[in-house]
């Protein structure tokens, strides 16, 4: 089984988890007590919180994906975050691979979905962490903040169960539909994530801020707005 978690304990152009950045954070983060579980449990939520999903800042470019890059930046949307969590695994000794999914987004801002002209999220990047003798999904996408602010459950994770999207939200309505899976992969897909966001999002420009805002401020005032009033 050792030769088999290799690629997924190595430093990659984008995991670049031997970058002394990286390896700092990791050591802070995951610490040195408990077992792999509660160290990669540390490791999640450094990178759930720590850094703010922002889907207004899909930026594609091959340093914008890099883990240090990531860290550096303080916000950023799923692929890259899955990226920074496969590095602060692998700095720390945990086998992490990078998953990618389309799904279904029935919950993001009306100026975003007008701007890529689907409500369908290609490349949702997320990650699969080896713990225990098995893989257990983990997806670091939206931090506390903007899920306590826009009524989603946030996505938890104990090292044990999968955390992936809700179906639902906390009212009930259709939030998240995984429509095809892309498989685990060591490194970043560069080449067929690029192609397919130029065929699926021609508005969509590599290099450059996709839209200006504050995406978690957007995204809570429209479901504020769209939330069942309580009677009086």
């Amino acid at each position: 089984m050792t030769d088999e978690l290799q690629p997924y304990l190595t430093p990659t152009w984008f995991v670049d988890s031997d970058a002394p950045a990286i390896v700092s954070v990791a050591r802070d983060a995951a610490g040195t007590s408990g077992d792999d579980v509660e160290r990669a449990c540390r490791l999640f939520y450094a990178v759930r919180d720590g850094i703010r999903y922002d889907a207004y800042n899909i930026v594609v470019t091959r340093e914008s994906l890099r883990a240090t890059h990531v860290l550096a930046s303080g916000s950023s949307w799923c692929v890259p975050k899955s990226v920074l969590l496969a590095a602060l695994c692998r700095a720390s000794g945990i086998a992490c691979r990078l998953c990618y999914a389309n799904v279904c987004n029935h919950m993001a801002t009306r100026k975003l979905l007008e701007f890529l002209g689907t409500n369908v999220f290609y490349y949702h990047g997320y990650n699969e962490i080896f713990l225990r003798g098995r893989w257990v999904k983990a997806t670091v996408s939206f931090n506390r903040t903007l899920c306590e602010k826009a009524g989603l459950a946030p996505l938890d994770f104990d090292g044990v169960h999968d955390s992936i999207y809700h179906p639902f939200d906390l009212e009930g309505n259709r939030y998240m539909e995984y429509l095809h899976d892309y498989g685990a992969f060591a490194d970043v897909p560069y080449d067929d994530l690029v192609r397919t966001f130029a065929e699926v999002y021609p508005t969509l420009r590599s290099g450059e801020r996709t839209l200006s805002g504050d995406f978690e401020a957007e995204l809570a005032a429209e479901a504020g707005a769209s939330a069942p009033k309580a009677a009086s």
